[in-house]
């Protein structure tokens, strides 16, 4: 049984009509959207389809525009006087079941006048509303459809277009997270060909890394002692040494001359 009905008049906004049906149908199904011209299969009988549609959807949309309370029947009375005017007979359904009725207000259509009502509709303008624009169509139907979607959860599990976002979402973060790692190996695969020679950890946050060491070199704790390179008679002393976290000795000895005893 369709969730939701759409109810309009004959004379007043049926394109809009059409194109609301239509909008909800592609986005949760056309079984869950009743439109009597479209809905009704060819030989079923007309007022049993429609009474038990009202009854059994769980929303009616009332389509309005600006011609809904003029539009005359054969007899030339407004057909909103007529007890048997099928637009009145939905909505009055719907609003004695106590089923949601939302007045769906097209172009400069304005809030329903509850004087201009029969007293078995007044009702009605007591219904929250939205409206839909020609101009702004794809915007209030959009509107529209979240707002059934939220109020009718059975409705809301049908619908296509949160499947589709839902899907491109995870889409979108498969590839960005493929294209994270491709960067992560790019970035590592880098500092592998790029640093030669030294210690240090590269597997994870980089620690103490040292690149072609010139000296002696300390990266941990406790003292370093480094061996001095003498050149010449002594006079000169050259060494290098690295950071340390202690302190740093030299030991000086001088070179013992050899024995004269031969010459």
């Amino acid at each position: 049984m369709p969730e939701v009905f759409v109810n309009y008049r004959t004379g007043d906004e049926e394109s809009a009509a059409t194109m609301i049906a239509r909008e909800l149908s592609r986005r949760f199904g056309s079984e869950r959207i009743f439109f009597a011209s479209d809905s009704i299969e060819a030989g079923r009988r007309f007022p049993v389809e429609l009474v038990r549609a009202v009854e059994g959807c769980e929303a009616l949309l009332a389509v309005i525009g600006p011609r809904w309370a003029e539009v005359r029947g054969a007899d030339g009375r407004p057909a909103l006087e007529t007890e048997q005017d099928w637009t009145r007979r939905e909505i009055q359904t719907a609003l004695d079941r106590g089923i949601l009725v939302i007045p769906v207000l097209v172009g400069k259509a304005t809030r329903i006048d509850r004087a201009v009502l029969p007293d078995d509709l007044r009702e009605l303008a007591d219904c929250q509303y939205r409206r839909f624009d020609h101009r702004n169509a794809e915007s209030d139907l959009t509107a529209l459809g979240d707002t059934l979607a939220r109020l009718l959860p059975g409705l809301g599990d049908k619908d296509h277009d949160a499947r589709a976002a839902r899907e491109r979402t995870k889409a979108d973060y498969r590839k960005k997270s493929t294209r994270d790692a491709g960067h992560t190996r790019m970035r590592t695969r880098d500092v592998k060909q790029r640093v030669r020679g030294g210690i240090g950890n590269l597997n994870g946050d980089l620690g103490t890394f040292v690149n072609e060491p010139q000296g002696p070199v300390n990266t941990g704790r406790g003292h370093q002692y480094n061996a001095p390179h003498f050149e010449g008679d002594n006079t000169g002393v050259q060494f290098t040494a690295g950071d340390n976290s202690g302190t740093v000795h030299q030991r000086f000895e001088r070179e013992r001359r050899h024995s004269d005893d031969g010459r």
